[in-house]
């Protein structure tokens, strides 16, 4: 038997060296055979103090019995950012907070529940990586583009923009451009895992693609005001393109992969943990983990490249300027003088100085931020507006054809979009732009007017 089959049988990871020492011993010594070991092996698992008088299987079972039960562990401190959250979100912090190998965290002001870690959630922990906490979209990001387009032709002749956003990119699960596009990115190393090399092609297909969920694409205006030249502008309002996606596919592949691993490598004490598992950096799966996670991180902000790259360059503008940040993902770094590693789910970095985009909704406003770097939030701040609903509460309550009549009136053009994605799904960003105000500093406005997403009514956030 290997190490994962007795992981299986409820081993924990320090007990397997001397369960395949007994093993080896017993098979060695005719004490039982090897068809009868996986059978034999479980039922000293189910009641080990049947065995403690076999003198081979004698020392398995004391050490089965001998482990006493780990006392509840008090949850590693964290900070809440916000008024809106509900309980159950509160609760899954708080258990992330239990695991063993957590340090600190902190509640964003957007959060809401998600799988495992809150989306909106921070977890610092010691040499090690919960690939839940990084979450299936790794490295989702939002990328601003600042362009030299007129400004008042976003609603006077909108057609150029909406074509350039029809023809630019490509929505829906699986979703894949017509023809591949190239970029920097393929020419990395796919092989530092099985599941990076395996998922090349399609990472390939997909490059330059926003999926579904809550990602998007938009033109908007950019006001910018007395920080302008902090963006490397000048005062007034500009036409920009917004963007929310990830690593698409491949990186819920990485995320599916490695969370099982990490789910099976749970000792029996923590099984109750589930989505929660994690992996030792030290550990050869904690090592590919990382190396897969930064090639997603690389391939995400690559995709967001050749969206930009197209439809600016099918409006015929150019880019000025620009802001990105991601989310959904693991740092290490280095808090109250130890090396940790920050887990971000749905949480922006806002280190002092650091930039970054915070959207609202389809119908509200974004704000570009600079971080204030306050220790408590581990350097971090909301990701976005947070839902206020869930997507079959959306679909259920809203009727999609009325909500873009009403957006439009507002003077946003929705071109394809979700139930489950209406505006009223969303806290008040402004309320959450206020709650963190401590977290970031507002450097600029964007508006939403032309909006494109997934109509297939699926998530991939």
């Amino acid at each position: 038997m290997n190490p994962t089959q007795l992981r299986k049988l409820g081993l924990a990871d320090e007990q397997i060296p001397l369960a395949i020492k007994t093993l080896q011993d017993g098979i060695a010594t005719g004490a039982f055979s090897s068809k009868e070991v996986k059978s034999l092996f479980k039922a000293v698992v189910e009641a080990p103090s049947n065995y403690l008088a076999d003198a081979t299987l004698g020392p398995l079972a004391q050490a089965l019995i001998g482990a006493p039960p780990e006392p509840p562990r008090a949850p590693a401190p964290y900070r809440v950012w916000g008024s809106q959250i509900d309980d159950g979100t509160r609760k899954q912090m708080s258990d992330a907070a239990s695991l063993p190998i957590a340090v600190s965290g902190a509640l964003m002001p957007d959060a809401h529940i998600g799988y495992g870690l809150p989306i909106g959630g921070v977890l610092a922990c010691d040499n090690a990586v919960v690939p839940y906490a990084v979450g299936v979209d790794i490295a989702c990001r939002m990328k601003l583009s600042i362009l030299d387009a007129d400004v008042d032709a976003l609603a006077k002749k909108p057609l150029p923009f909406e074509q350039a956003l029809e023809q630019g990119t490509r929505f829906g699960v699986g979703s894949t451009h017509e023809r591949p596009h190239d970029h920097a990115v393929l020419d990395a190393d796919w092989t530092v895992t099985r599941v990076t090399r395996e998922n090349k092609d399609k990472a390939r297909k997909q490059l330059g693609t926003s999926g579904s969920g809550n990602h998007f694409v938009e033109f908007g205006v950019l006001t910018v005001g007395e920080h302008a030249s902090r963006l490397g502008l000048e005062p007034g309002r500009y036409v920009a393109l917004l963007s929310h996606s990830g690593s698409r596919g491949t990186g819920a592949s990485v995320c599916s992969t490695y969370s099982a691993i990490a789910q099976q490598r749970l000792p029996p004490r923590y099984q109750h943990f589930g989505r929660l598992g994690w992996l030792d950096l030290a550990s050869e799966a904690g090592q590919e983990y990382w190396a897969a996670m930064n090639l997603m991180g690389e391939y995400a902000a690559a995709n967001h490249d050749v969206i930009h790259r197209l439809v600016s360059k099918l409006l015929g503008a150019k880019v000025l300027a620009g802001v990105e940040n991601h989310h959904n993902f693991a740092w290490k770094e280095t808090h109250d003088g130890k090396e940790v590693i920050v887990h971000r789910k749905g949480a922006t970095p806002a280190g002092a100085g650091e930039l970054g985009v915070i959207p609202g909704s389809m119908a509200t406003p974004a704000y570009v931020v600079a971080g204030k770097g306050l220790a408590e939030s581990l350097n971090s701040a909301s990701h976005g507006a947070g839902r206020a609903m869930s997507r079959t509460k959306a679909r259920e309550q809203y009727t999609w054809n009325a909500v873009r009549k009403d957006l439009l009136a507002k003077g946003v053009k929705v071109l394809s979009a979700g139930a489950d994605e209406v505006p009223y799904a969303y806290k008040d960003i402004e309320q959450v732009m206020a709650e963190q105000s401590d977290l970031v500093e507002v450097l600029a406005r964007f508006d939403p007017k032309i909006v494109k997403m997934s109509d297939d009514g699926q998530a991939e956030d």
